[in-house]
């Protein structure tokens, strides 16, 4: 692989951030390496029967495919016990790491902008989605629920799912397309929660809701179970269907919510906290490998 052309010989500590390839960079007996790991490949592992289906070569290159992807599996899993120290970005990744790679990992949640937003107490009595528009974000769930609900929804983002969301739209549904970061805020704080019906590793739009005061309405798997609290910050819904969404709905409506909690929530994500748990890492890792070279 190309990674492993660099040469870092000259440097005490590597580290590495990547959701593919990047773990499998060459490091000397002299040099410590961590990897900040933000998902095992997903195509040689979770998805790789997904991407046999939907990559659709012709002829002998097609037949090709799935020995690569066995090389490729390999390749990934010998790379992956390169680095010294995994770190990672939910507990929900950590376990994925543990189950592909046999490794541990310390989860070091990304870093969100939360100073860039503030608390707001009102709303205008929509329910906001701020998503690229592909399939896995099943953003057909929110529509649904919400036009049988008359519930107003407006949706950022754009994406290849669009059109077909359209179709799916009613009276009570409006696309706003690509939304600058600037006028991002007035959005959230003009919301009543954020809707987030999709599986994710992480997800930075819960903590940037929670970081205006906003609650969740997420489904209850991957890193939703840890940018949102049930009952706190936000409402988790166990099916990923319309029906099951609409209930957290319903559930959330019914409920008063602590807008000062839930900032205090998305602050924990901030930057400061992040550079300051990874330079804690690095140093305790750095005298551990130290003392291990003794």
């Amino acid at each position: 692989m190309a990674v492993e052309a660099f040469d870092l010989s000259g440097y005490d500590v590597v580290l590495s951030a990547s959701h593919s390839f990047g773990k499998g960079v060459l490091v000397g007996p002299q040099t410590l390496h961590i990897s900040y790991c933000f998902t095992p490949t997903r195509y040689a592992w979770d998805d790789s029967h997904r991407y046999l289906r939907e990559f659709s070569p012709h002829g002998l290159f097609r037949a090709l495919v799935p020995a690569a992807l066995s090389y490729v599996r390999l390749w990934d899993y010998y790379a992956a016990q390169r680095p010294h120290v995994y770190l990672t970005l939910s507990q929900y990744v950590a376990w994925r790491i543990r189950k592909y790679y046999g490794r541990e990992a310390e989860v070091i949640p990304p870093p969100v902008d939360v100073d860039s937003f503030t608390v707001c107490h009102d709303n205008s009595g929509y329910y906001l989605v701020v998503s690229r528009l592909v399939p896995y974000k099943r953003i057909d769930l929110a529509i649904a629920a919400c036009e049988r609900m008359e519930r107003p929804l407006k949706i950022v983002g754009q994406g290849p799912e669009e059109a077909s969301l359209r179709q799916l739209a009613g009276k009570w549904t409006s696309f706003l397309g690509f939304v600058p970061d600037e006028d991002l805020p007035k959005l959230y704080q003009g919301a009543r929660a954020l809707l987030f019906p999709q599986e994710e590793d992480f997800g930075i739009t819960p903590v940037e809701a929670a970081a205006n005061g906003k609650p969740t309405i997420a489904f209850g798997a991957g890193g939703a179970t840890e940018t949102v609290r049930g009952g706190e910050t936000g409402v988790l819904f166990e099916r990923q269907d319309a029906d099951s969404l609409m209930e957290a709905i319903r559930i959330f409506e019914l409920q008063r919510w602590d807008v000062r909690l839930i900032r205090r929530h998305a602050e924990r994500f901030s930057r400061a906290v992040f550079l300051h748990k990874m330079e804690t890492v690095v140093h305790n890792q750095w005298d551990v490998f130290n003392r291990a070279r003794k």
